[in-house]
């Protein structure tokens, strides 16, 4: 399990690093995979997670790294659908901030209920919910940042397509991403979190 996790995901980063779009765009976009994967190596003994955890971080991953290789306005499958559908923009960027609230809420739900933060755990889904909302702000006043510093150079790690609201798009998409994480998990994710102690 543990050698197919690294294989596809080296296999994508090496993918991703080979001519992308440009290497400062790709720099900023995958460097959170690449963080991710020593936050997770540094914890695998001391804190190893469910396989959910795993696996959706890997595709988290992978839509990082994709989007570091062509940016996330010009990723051309969503090229596709923006010519099909009639899209003004391409919606790659859309799918990377919903899986910025999916993916964290498994985590942030895993750590919350195994370290029982909380004494009541109907509070689990509220502070989770709020937990992947401050990590899309902080996100967006990263991307804000990077903006005012490097100027022009910035504008394909931004993706917002001419967008005035795309901030705010962002941040509800990683909300939204965040709740249905909850809805459509709770109960897998409760049967795998069983191995770890009696939740």
């Amino acid at each position: 399990m543990v050698g197919l996790w690294l294989a596809i995901w080296f296999g994508v980063f090496v993918w991703s690093a080979v001519s992308p779009h440009d290497y400062f765009t790709w720099a900023l976009e995958v460097a959170p995979a690449v963080l991710g994967l020593l936050v997770l190596w540094a914890t695998r003994r001391s804190f190893p997670l469910t396989r959910l955890a795993y696996a959706l971080v890997l595709v988290h991953c992978i839509i990082l790294m994709v989007g570091g290789h062509y940016t996330y306005a010009e990723v051309p499958l969503f090229e596709s659908f923006k010519d099909l559908f009639g899209f003004t923009r391409n919606h790659y960027d859309r799918l990377g901030h919903l899986a910025q609230g999916f993916v964290p809420a498994v985590i942030a739900r895993e750590v919350l209920l195994r370290r029982r933060v909380l004494a009541k755990r109907h509070w689990v889904g509220f502070l989770v919910v709020c937990i992947c909302l401050a990590l899309s702000a902080s996100y967006e006043l990263i991307e804000w940042a990077v903006a005012v510093t490097s100027g022009a150079a910035a504008d394909a790690f931004l993706g917002a397509q001419g967008d005035l609201w795309d901030t705010q798009s962002d941040m509800a998409l990683a909300g939204l991403g965040a709740i249905l994480s909850l809805l459509i998990c709770r109960r897998f994710h409760d049967r795998q979190l069983r191995k770890f102690s009696s939740l």
